[in-house]
C-alpha cells in the first residue's frame, strides 16, 4: 500500500471500505493527527491558536490533550472509532467516544464544549455506501483548514510499518481512563435548544414527517421533536450499512418516502438529514422538494424578518444569488469563499456573520458550531413555520415578490472514465468558452472551478470531483428556459466539447 494513500478532500480522507479505507491506514491517520496534536506548535496541544483560543473563551486548558471521536451508521464505523481511539491512547491523548453513532455537528459541539484540541469523526457523509472516512475537527468545532490538513497527511508519510501497530487495546485504555464513553445527547441537545425558538414550534402544533435515511440524525431529531411537543413520524430509522440501496443523501429522489408520506399524511412538512446529518433535505406540504439554495435564503430572511437578528452572509461561490438578494434587500452584505464549509466556517467562527451556507445543503448560524448543521437547518425551518403559519412555497412567492424568482439547479454529470479530466480543465484554464447557450460570457470567476457569468446575472459553474468520475455542474437563471440551455452548454463543456 502506497505511503501516500491519506489525502484529504474538502470534508476528510475518505475511500472504499476494504481497499484504502482499512485498519493500517485507519491507524496511519491516526498516529498522524497524534504528532498533529503534540508537535504543531500553531494548531496542536501547545499551538499558540489553540492557547489563545482557549484564553479568549476564558476556558481551562485540560492537562492532557483531549480529542472527541464520534462516527455515523457505515460498515465498520464504530470499530474504526474504537482504532483510532487505541492509537491516541497510545500517545497520551485522552478521548471520549460517543456511546452510538452521532451526527457530526454534534461532534463538533463536543469538541466546543469540552475545550478540546480537537475531534475525529468517521463518517465518508453522503458518500455511497461501500465508502467510509476520516474527518479531524481542530478545536474551535469546523472543518479543518488545508495548512492543518496538510500537516497529517505529509506526518502520515513518515510513519513506518511498524510504528502503525502501535497503539493500547480499547479495553485496557477505557480501564485505566484514556478512553471514556460519553453520550452526546443531552449536551447537544442544550445546545439546539439555546439557538430554536422551542416554544414557538410547540405552540404551532406541527405534524411532521422526519426521514433518518438510516443515518445518524436516528436518535437525534426525531426524539429532539418530540421532546419539545411535535408530532413526529420517523422513517428510515434503523441501522442499514447499504442505506436502502442508495447515497445517504437529501436530494429529491432519495426522499421519495418521505414525499409520499408528508403528502398522504396532509402534514405540515418533512425534514430530512444525510448519512452523518451534516446535511439537511427539506419536503413542503404539498411534497415538494424545497431547494438548499432556496431554504439557504428563506431562512436568512426568516432569522431577519421573524426573529429579529441581524448579520451578514456568508456562502460559497457555486451556490445560489438568492441569499444575495435576501442581504439586499435587508441592507445586509454576503462574502463568497470558494467551495467547502472549511472557508464558511472560518468565517462564522468571526461571529460577525448571521448565516453560512452552500448549494449543496450544508448550513450554521451565529453561536453555534461552525460546521455544517442538518438538524438546526431543520429545526428553523420549521421554527419559521411556526412563525408564518403558511407552507414554505407560499413562504417563498411573498419573499419573491420583492427579489424575484431564482431558478438553478446542481447535478453530478457522470464521465466516461476514458475522458482525461485533467486535459479538459487545461482546455478550460487555456481557452475557456465565450459563449454559453447563446449568450456571450460577461466574467469568469476562477475561484473555484470554473463560473462563467452572463451579463444578465445567470451563470454556469463546473467543478470536477476529487473522488469520482463526476463533474459537477451547476446553473442559475431568474428565465426558466434559459437556465436549460446553460445547463446543457455546461454538459457539452463537461467532455471538453467547446
Amino acid at each position: 500500500m502506497a505511503n501516500n494513500v491519506i489525502k484529504f478532500g474538502t470534508s476528510g480522507w475518505r475511500a472504499r471500505i476494504g481497499e484504502d479505507f482499512n485498519t493500517s491506514n485507519i491507524r496511519r491517520v491516526a498516529h498522524a493527527t497524534a504528532l498533529h496534536i503534540k508537535e504543531n506548535k500553531t494548531y496542536g496541544f501547545n499551538g499558540e491558536e489553540y492557547i489563545a483560543y482557549c484564553a479568549n473563551k476564558k476556558a481551562k486548558i485540560p492537562p492532557t490533550p483531549l480529542v472527541i471521536i464520534g462516527y455515523d451508521t457505515r460498515f465498520f464505523s464504530e470499530n474504526a472509532a474504537k482504532i483510532v481511539a487505541e492509537v491516541f491512547a497510545f500517545h497520551g491523548i485522552s478521548t471520549h467516544i460517543s456511546t452510538s453513532d452521532c451526527p457530526t455537528p454534534a461532534l463538533a459541539w463536543m469538541v466546543m464544549k469540552n475545550n478540546a484540541v480537537g475531534g475525529v469523526m468517521i463518517t465518508a457523509s453522503h458518500n455511497p455506501p461501500n465508502y467510509n472516512g476520516y474527518k479531524w475537527t481542530p478545536f474551535w468545532g469546523g472543518p479543518a483548514l488545508p495548512e492543518i490538513t496538510a500537516d497529517i497527511e505529509i506526518k502520515a508519510l513518515s510513519i513506518s510499518s511498524a510504528q502503525i501497530e502501535r497503539r493500547i487495546p480499547f479495553d485496557e485504555a477505557r480501564s485505566s481512563n484514556l478512553i471514556k464513553v460519553v453520550d452526546f445527547h443531552k449536551t447537544y441537545f442544550d445546545q439546539l435548544s439555546s439557538i430554536v425558538d422551542t416554544r414557538i414550534i410547540e405552540k404551532a402544533g406541527l405534524n411532521i414527517a422526519v426521514d433518518s435515511v438510516n443515518g445518524a440524525c436516528r436518535t437525534y431529531l426525531r426524539p429532539f421533536l418530540e421532546n419539545i411537543g411535535v408530532k413526529v413520524t420517523g422513517l428510515r430509522e434503523e441501522r442499514d450499512v447499504y442505506f436502502s440501496g442508495h447515497s445517504p443523501d437529501t436530494d429529491e429522489g432519495n426522499l421519495s418516502s418521505l414525499i409520499k408520506t408528508v403528502k398522504n399524511g396532509k402534514m405540515h412538512m418533512g425534514l430530512a438529514c444525510d448519512g452523518d446529518a451534516d446535511r439537511f433535505g427539506i419536503v413542503d406540504s404539498d411534497g415538494s422538494w424545497i431547494s438548499p439554495n432556496i431554504m439557504l435564503g428563506l431562512i436568512y430572511h426568516h432569522l431577519i424578518n421573524n426573529r429579529k437578528v441581524a448579520g451578514d452572509a456568508a456562502r460559497s461561490v457555486m451556490t445560489s444569488h438568492f441569499i444575495d438578494a435576501i442581504a439586499k434587500l435587508h441592507g445586509m452584505e454576503v462574502r463568497e469563499t470558494p467551495v467547502g464549509f472549511k472557508y464558511i466556517g472560518n468565517l462564522l467562527r468571526t461571529g460577525k456573520y448571521l448565516i453560512g451556507g452552500e448549494e449543496s445543503a450544508g448550513l450554521s448560524v451565529m453561536n453555534h458550531v461552525p460546521e455544517k448543521d442538518g438538524l438546526i437547518a431543520c429545526l428553523l425551518a420549521a421554527e419559521m413555520i411556526a412563525f408564518e403559519k403558511k407552507p414554505i412555497k407560499k413562504i417563498l412567492a411573498e419573499v419573491q415578490k420583492k427579489t424575484g424568482v431564482y431558478y438553478n439547479i446542481r447535478l453530478n454529470f457522470k464521465l466516461d472514465e476514458s475522458l482525461d479530466i485533467n486535459a479538459i480543465i487545461d482546455k478550460l484554464n487555456t481557452n475557456p468558452p465565450l459563449n454559453i447557450g447563446g449568450a456571450p460570457v460577461w466574467k469568469i470567476d476562477n475561484t473555484d472551478g470554473f463560473k462563467f457569468i452572463l451579463k444578465d446575472g445567470s451563470w454556469a459553474g463546473l467543478r470536477p470531483s476529487g473522488t469520482e468520475p463526476v463533474m459537477r455542474i451547476y446553473a442559475e437563471s431568474k428565465n426558466e428556459g434559459k437556465l436549460k440551455d446553460i445547463v446543457e452548454a455546461a454538459k457539452k463543456i463537461a467532455v471538453g466539447n467547446f
